[in-house]
C-alpha cells in the first residue's frame, strides 16, 4: 500500500513554504493506528484497579502512543512503516561513515521537519502528564523521539532514544536546537525544492536521489564537524549512564505500565526484565502482541488515547 502525502517544499519570495496534502494535514491521525476492538468496561476497570494499587508507577511508552498524533510507527500491522514500504530506518554506522548518506538523510529530514515538529500531544500524552501532576506517575520513560511528552508538560521523564528536536555535533558534542538548523538549511538552499511521498516515524520523508544531490548540508558552527540528530539510530547503543539511571527508577517503582510498545527493541525490553526480577506487576496497553505478553498480569489491546483518559489517577 502506497500513501502519497503531497508534501512539497520550495522557496518563494525569500522564505520557505510547505504545502501539505489534505490527507496529511488533517486525516493522517487515523491512518497509522491499527484496528482495535471497542473498549470493554471490564478491561477499563481492570486497568483502573492496577493504577489505583500502584503507589510508585513507572510508565514506559513507545511509538504506539504517538500514532494517534499522526506519527507512524515501524511495526504495526498494515499501517506501520515496515508494512507500507520496503524502506528501512537509517543505520548509525552508515550515517557516521558516509557524507552522501548524511546529505540524503538531512535533505529528507529538512522537508519533513515542518510537519514532524508541528505534531501535538494527544489525550494519552495529556493523561500521563496529569498523572504526574497528581503524584501517581513516579517516572516516565519514552522510547519516542518526538518530544510530545515534553509538549504535554511531563517533567519526570527520560527520553531513552534522545529527541529529534536537538542536534548533536559528532566532532565536539555541541548541542543546538533543531529549529536553528532548519534556518541554516534555508540559507544554504535558497532555490532548492522537492516533493516527497510518504512519511517515516522519525520525521523522514522519501525523496529521489536526483532531488538530494544538490542539497547543501551545514557543519557545526563551533568546530566544523558533521551534525547528527540527538537520537539513537538503529545499530547504535543507549548511553550506559542513561541505562543505569532508568534501571534505578525501575528498581524504585512498585509497578510498571507499558503504553504503545511492542517491546521488540532490547533497549526498552531490558527494563521489563528488570521489573520481572523485582517481581513488579506489569500491565501492557498496546494494539497487537508484544515481546512481554507472557510477563504481564494485564494485557489490553486498545487505543492509548481512548483508554488512558478514562483512568482516575487519584
Amino acid at each position: 500500500m502506497r500513501m502519497s502525502f503531497g508534501l512539497t517544499f520550495r522557496s518563494a519570495k525569500d522564505h520557505w513554504t510547505t504545502n501539505l496534502g489534505r490527507q496529511c494535514s488533517h486525516g493522517s491521525i487515523g491512518l497509522f493506528v491499527p484496528r482495535s476492538p471497542p473498549l470493554d468496561p471490564e478491561n477499563v476497570r481492570e486497568l483502573q484497579r492496577f493504577v489505583t494499587l500502584s503507589k510508585r508507577l513507572l510508565v514506559m511508552t513507545g511509538a504506539g502512543i504517538s500514532t494517534e498524533s499522526g506519527i507512524p510507527d515501524y511495526r504495526s500491522e498494515k499501517v506501520g512503516l515496515y508494512a507500507r514500504t520496503d524502506r528501512r530506518p537509517i543505520q548509525h554506522v552508515d550515517f557516521v561513515r558516509s557524507a552522501p548518506i548524511r546529505q540524503r538523510y538531512w535533505a529528507r529530514n529538512f522537508v519533513g521537519w515542518p510537519q514532524f515538529s508541528s505534531h501535538q500531544p494527544n489525550p494519552a500524552h495529556w493523561a500521563l502528564s496529569n498523572w504526574e501532576k497528581l503524584g501517581k506517575l513516579y517516572w516516565l520513560v519514552t522510547q519516542n523521539v518526538d518530544a510530545l511528552h515534553t509538549k504535554a508538560g511531563s517533567q519526570r521523564l527520560t527520553e531513552l532514544h534522545g529527541c529529534m528536536h536537538r542536534v548533536l555535533c559528532l566532532g565536539c558534542g555541541e548541542q543546538t536546537p533543531r529549529g536553528m538548523l532548519q534556518e541554516r538549511f534555508e540559507v544554504l538552499n535558497p532555490t532548492w525544492s522537492a516533493e516527497a511521498h510518504g512519511l517515516a516515524p522519525d520525521g523522514d520523508v522519501f525523496l529521489s536521489e536526483e532531488q538530494v544531490q544538490s542539497f547543501q548540508v551545514p557543519s557545526c558552527i563551533r568546530c566544523g564537524g558533521p551534525l547528527k540528530p540527538d537520537v539513537v539510530f538503529f545499530g547504535d547503543t543507549v548511553n550506559p549512564d542513561k541505562v543505569d539511571f532508568v534501571h534505578q527508577r525501575v528498581k524504585e517503582a512498585d509497578s510498571l505500565l507499558v503504553v504503545g510498545s511492542s517491546l521488540q527493541v532490547y533497549s526498552g525490553y531490558r527494563f521489563i526484565l528488570t521489573a520481572r526480577e523485582k517481581q513488579l506487576p506489569i500491565a501492557i496497553l498496546n494494539i497487537g502482541p508484544t515481546r512481554s505478553d507472557d510477563l504481564a498480569c494485564l494485557k489490553l489491546d486498545y487505543r492509548c488515547g481512548e483508554l488512558l483518559p478514562l483512568i482516575d489517577p487519584r
